[in-house]
């Protein structure tokens, strides 16, 4: 089954083909990186706009690249939240009217349930039960996934996704938008390495908070004598990555998993690769760069294993850009 799926939640417009969840065919990203650098942020409406240009040349260019036609198509899926409400209303509406103009069934799927996904388009399955640490600029997130595929939520962040953190602390720095590359490149060249920063361990919850840390980065910065800038930068990606790996390897061994999977953008950063890694109580799965940020190809693949929630284009759609199948968070 070949479906296609279109991703516009924030600021990527994203078509890829994939067949039977798993071979990818095509994978077509359009960034607006360039476009939100001088706001130094993403601003919705015109993040919205972008999608608008974007969306059809996008969707060309990845059918070309499967060398599909319509044809071949059996189904398209698309991120139905959550996301920027704007964007995501010009990704439902484009594949909304695609699907019906070419008689194919339409699948609504989950934003964050399609990063995790992401680790299907490996050469090797993930083995279920599994711990999925969700790590982006809008979201971070401890997912249990079930053996029958299902979502469970085990904590998230109760204030900044780590995403922004580190957006937030690389303009306290000067350094530019997307902030995390920069970050972790200043991060690197730091000699020192003795600074310590907060840690917000939350004791007894799976949760996550960064407020506090970002607070602890602006009070270095407005001191009289700041460290440099490059040892700030290290103390702060430490302790970021340091709750987020402790949290996922506790939950992992708690559940009793047989895998943890790595996903979103953030999870193409090296040094939470590498603590993961060095933590995890069991095998650990971790997308390449390309499939952490958002993409079609995880759009597709989180559709297959819904095949049963298809949906005519012709009925009316009660998709809404909220997130789909997950619980409050547990405490524990």
């Amino acid at each position: 089954m070949r479906i296609l799926g279109v991703e516009s939640s924030c600021d990527e417009t994203a078509a890829s083909v994939v067949e039977d969840g798993r071979r990818l065919l095509s994978n077509v990203i359009a960034s607006q990186t360039e476009l939100h650098r001088e706001t130094g942020g993403v601003v919705p409406e015109v993040a919205a706009r972008a999608h608008l240009r974007a969306l059809v040349p996008v969707v060309r260019a990845a059918l070309a690249e499967a060398s599909c036609t319509w044809d071949d198509l059996d189904a398209i899926a698309v991120t139905a939240g959550p996301g920027l409400p704007g964007a995501l209303v010009v990704g439902l509406n484009a594949a909304r009217g695609l699907a019906y103009a070419r008689g194919l069934p339409l699948i609504p799927v989950d934003h964050i349930e399609g990063h995790v996904r992401a680790n299907w388009l490996l050469e090797r399955e993930p083995e279920l039960p599994a711990l999925a640490l969700v790590v982006s600029g809008g979201h971070t997130e401890l997912l249990l996934v079930e053996e029958d595929g299902s979502f469970t939520r085990l904590g998230g962040t109760r204030d900044d996704a780590a995403g922004e953190a580190f957006d937030k602390v690389a303009r306290l720095l000067g350094l530019g938008y997307p902030g995390g590359p920069p970050l972790s490149a200043l991060a690197a060249t730091a000699t020192e390495r003795r600074l310590s920063l907060p840690r917000a361990w939350l004791r007894g919850s799976d949760d996550t908070s960064f407020s506090g840390l970002k607070t602890a980065v602006l009070q270095l910065v407005q001191s009289p004598n700041p460290p440099p800038r490059a040892e700030i930068a290290w103390a702060f990606e430490e302790s970021v990555v340091d709750v987020l790996s402790e949290k996922a390897a506790r939950a992992a061994e708690r559940e009793s998993v047989a895998s943890v999977l790595l996903a979103g953008g953030v999870a193409s950063n090296r040094r939470l690769r590498e603590r993961v890694l060095e933590r995890a109580p069991v095998a650990v799965s971790m997308p390449p760069p390309i499939f952490c940020t958002d993409n079609g190809a995880m759009i597709a693949a989180a559709a297959f294993a819904h095949l049963d929630e298809m949906v005519s284009p012709q009925a009316p759609l009660d998709i809404h850009p909220t997130v789909k199948r997950r619980p409050p968070a547990r405490r524990t």
